[in-house]
């Protein structure tokens, strides 16, 4: 590390760590961040504390986007619904959270 490089913020032992699944859920997430930054922090802290929680924002998604195989495992996929119909699907492999895909704004999928 050198001077001016950001910290990472440490996780609690206890925490699940956030990965990219793909080049686009990382484009998407930089998109988020541009246009909802704050709300994005506390998906975030939602992500990293409770990511298979059941709540109106975070909950499975529904039929054939309910599930996301990977290697050869099938996953829950799950949904977390930011403002403005933002939302972040991914899924949970032991204690890391795979991001999917980051929509700006309501994906027409689960309209």
């Amino acid at each position: 590390m050198a001077k001016g490089d950001s910290v990472v913020r440490p996780l609690k032992k206890s925490e699940f760590k956030i990965v990219f699944g793909s080049a686009d859920a990382q484009k998407g997430w930089q998109d988020l961040l541009a246009t909802q930054r704050s709300q994005l922090v506390d998906a975030w802290d939602q992500l990293t504390s409770e990511p298979t929680a059941h709540s109106p924002r975070i909950h499975p998604l529904k039929g054939v986007l309910g599930t996301v195989a990977r290697n050869g495992v099938e996953y829950v996929q799950r949904q977390l619904e930011l403002s403005q119909g933002a939302r972040i699907w991914f899924y949970v492999d032991d204690k890391t959270v795979v991001i999917v895909k980051v929509h700006t704004r309501h994906p027409n999928q689960t309209k």
